[in-house]
């Protein structure tokens, strides 16, 4: 028993050889006459109308679906109540949720329609192709591949692969024998083609489940898959197990989970980025799903949404039209009008020749909003199972169309929904974004844009890892977040905390905030975490928080600011001061919006050292010396003085550049309502050397530029009347109707309650 095998002569091995050769030719034979290869264009209403009326003609023993056989295990959930397309099949790796694929299926898809069609009759139903365990490793599925389609088109003298399709296959797709001829076009277009490694892998792995299945099943056996697999998976072109064994072996695996998901029929267009997208999804719903008059029906459709977005048209146009569809079909030859006709038709009569109108049907009607559905006892991660029940309280209601969502944070049942949002953003599911942020933060009111996309399924995935409920895994989120934040990213990640509303959370970050703002000794990093902390402190009422704690740290913060503030405006390149100039305004911002007197004045204090002392950046000392004269702590006589200085004949004129950009920046009012600061700025311009000018030019057109067009008109009229010699405020007095003005004058004072 434990000797070597006997050798056999080499005519035996020969005469094995040919038996297992005669042995497989068989095998195909009798797999010939049970094995119907129904190849079709994924999301192709013509080829689902034919292949369901094969399967009513063959009614097979079993249906075979290209698609990964892990979705074996969820297909029966195609036919549950509260299943409806479009949808997605969903197969992740479990140790890596973001390693992911998705088979879309539309309600017009070939495979949707053979998925339900087996449910319903109850007969079993298979997917196959490479199994996702190896697929997801290789990761190869999204190459660039031989368009079989085009070629097609292209040998039939189109230029438009779509054109040809909508001629010769989704306007008369009848028959099984259409499916013979698919499988003779592919055939001959695989000829000379050389076909990529991982196709190969497909094709075998799609060979191996039929053989499978062929075992086991004696009935006829329909095969729903790609065009372009169609010749491999006639049994006639089987090559041999071993070979197939060979391009299977060695393959990497992980483990996987399958799941359906929603999906949007915007997903499955190709300007997605979808690699087997169509271009109009939502003209190839119509196509499948209008019982007949298919060309009436779909420009009835676009009239109606015209009239909806006020644009006048009539019943007899709409007659009109279908007339010009036909006749624009008769004369290219066409079997029908395709989308082309119509589209022309509803711009030429419908739209009255604009093709502005024809945007909007191409936005709603051509690719739509539509957005699946799946039900409940769909397989789901607990934390998506705890965003639907949350979503269902709260009734968020899912849309693939984006819509606004304007809430008022004094209502419980709005601020519930605003501290979801808040927190999916923390999870890294953006299923709303805020809009307009600058408003909105900081008020009773908070507006939101709204917009599921299939991909935020797999974002949940990931986010599963860190809890089962969307509160826990964001306090995880922020756990993590803390750990690695330093001083101003704390300060962001309290404003955070507060309005996911996370309180258990919220001590972890501001012990970690008043730790590290201890410890922190780089000014410029204190002051990034002043605005938000005081934004905080200042609205924190708003979510009903305790922010004593935040007020605690940010008077710390405001203090050691006050302190280092010079220190660290000195020694300053171009790049750091705009930096810190930022931040100077932030800080700013930060303590008026606090508005506590004590905070206030050792700001200001900073800031006069800052504005007066020697070799700080113009940007910086500018900017300083504009706060204090808003503030009303510098006299505008003084102000003149130090613009005087910095933009005299002998200083240095980039230096003052700056200078003056730090001081102007922010609005133009003070010059136009100053005068007297216009007139030294236009003094400086006026004398500074032609070479020098050419070098400050873009300093200024970048300080000018920021200013409102009328704001610039209203200076250039001063400058105007400053060389004319006519005094600005004297000249704008001068410019007042009297008469028109005494005319509203009475009414003025009796609104005013003068009488």
């Amino acid at each position: 028993m434990g000797g070597p095998l006997p050798r056999l002569p080499r005519a035996r091995l020969s005469g094995f050889g040919d038996l297992v050769a005669e042995r497989a030719r068989r095998t195909a034979r009798e797999l010939a006459g049970r094995v119907h290869v129904l190849g079709i264009r994924h999301h192709g209403p013509g080829s689902a109308r034919a292949v369901l009326g094969a399967l009513e003609r063959l009614s097979p023993a079993v249906v075979l679906i290209e698609g990964p056989p892990e979705l074996d295990a969820v297909a029966p959930l195609a036919a549950a109540a509260g299943m409806r397309p479009p949808v997605a099949g969903l197969v992740y790796a479990v140790d890596e949720p973001a390693t992911a694929a998705f088979y879309p299926m539309a309600v017009f898809s070939p495979e949707w329609v053979a998925l339900r069609w087996a449910l319903e009759h109850d007969r079993p139903v298979r997917f196959l192709d490479l199994p996702a365990t190896n697929a997801l490793v290789l990761g190869e599925r999204d190459r660039d591949r031989f368009d079989p389609i085009a070629a097609l088109a292209a040998a039939a003298g189109y230029d438009d692969p779509e054109r040809w399709w909508e001629d010769a296959i989704e306007l008369r797709y009848h028959g099984l024998e259409v499916f013979d001829a698919v499988v003779e076009a592919m055939r001959t277009l695989r000829e000379g083609q050389d076909v990529d490694l991982v196709t190969r892998r497909r094709e075998a792995a799609m060979r191996r489940v039929l053989r499978s299945v062929a075992r086991t099943e004696r009935g006829p056996i329909a095969v729903v898959c790609g065009a372009w697999h169609a010749p491999v998976l006639v049994p006639e072109a089987f090559p041999t197990i071993a070979a197939d064994t060979a391009l299977l072996s060695g393959l990497g695996t992980t483990k996987v989970a399958a799941t359906w998901v929603p999906w949007t029929s915007s997903r499955l267009a190709r300007a997605s980025g979808y690699g087997a997208g169509i271009d109009s999804p939502g003209w190839y719903h119509h196509l499948f799903t209008a019982p007949d008059e298919v060309v009436p029906r779909w420009l009835v459709r676009v009239a109606r949404l015209l009239r909806e977005e006020q644009h006048d048209v009539s019943s007899a146009a709409v007659i009109e039209a279908v007339r010009l569809a036909h006749a624009l079909a008769g004369l290219r030859g066409r079997p029908l009008p395709g989308l082309s006709e119509l589209s022309e038709a509803a711009q030429a009569v419908l739209a009255g020749g604009s093709p502005v109108p024809m945007r909007l049907v191409a936005r709603r009607l051509l690719v739509g909003d539509i957005l699946g559905q799946v039900p409940a006892q769909t397989p789901m991660v607990p934390l998506a199972r705890d965003l639907a029940a949350t979503r269902k309280r709260l009734r968020l209601r899912q849309s693939a169309a984006e819509q606004t969502l304007d809430l008022d944070l004094r209502t419980e049942s709005q601020l519930a929904r605003s501290v979801l949002l808040h927190r999916l953003l923390l999870l890294g599911v953006p299923w709303g974004t805020p809009a307009e942020v600058g408003r909105t933060r900081g008020t009773f009111r908070e507006a939101w844009s709204l917009e599921w996309r299939p991909e935020l399924e797999v974002a949940l995935i990931e986010a599963s890892v860190h809890g089962t409920t969307i509160a826990s895994a964001a306090t995880s989120v922020l756990a993590q977040r803390t750990a690695a934040a330093d001083v101003a990213e704390l300060a962001e990640l309290v404003d955070t905390t507060l309005t996911a509303d996370l309180p258990e959370a919220l001590g972890t970050v501001l012990e970690a905030l008043a730790d590290r703002a201890a410890r922190q000794h780089d000014t410029t990093r204190l002051m990034a975490a002043v605005e938000p902390l005081a934004r905080v402190r200042r609205y924190g009422n708003v979510r009903r928080a305790d922010t004593e704690l935040v007020q605690r740290v940010l008077a710390g913060l405001v203090t050691r600011i006050a302190v280092g503030l010079p220190a660290a405006c000195t020694a300053l390149d171009d790049d750091a001061a705009a930096r810190l100039r930022e931040l100077v305004d932030a800080v700013q911002r930060g303590v008026a919006l606090l508005d506590q007197p004590e905070l206030r004045r050792e700001w200001q204090r900073a800031l006069g050292t800052v504005a007066e002392q020697p070799g700080v950046h113009g940007l910086v000392a500018g900017r300083a010396t504009r706060l204090l004269l808003d503030a009303t702590l510098v006299e505008v006589t003084e102000a003149g003085r130090r613009l005087s200085v910095r933009l005299s004949p002998g200083a240095d004129a980039v230096a003052a550049a700056a200078w003056l950009d730090g001081f102007l920046s922010g609005e133009a009012a003070l010059l136009v309502h100053e005068p007297e600061l216009l007139a030294v700025v236009d003094r400086w311009t006026s004398t500074v050397a032609t070479d020098v000018f050419d070098r400050l030019l873009p300093l200024l057109r970048r300080t000018f530029a920021a200013f409102a067009p009328a704001e610039r008109r209203a200076i250039g009229e001063h400058v105007t009347r400053l060389h004319q010699g006519t005094p600005a405020r004297v000249a704008a007095s001068e410019e007042v109707d009297h008469d028109r003005a005494s005319r509203v004058l009475p009414r003025i004072l009796e609104i005013l309650g003068n009488r």
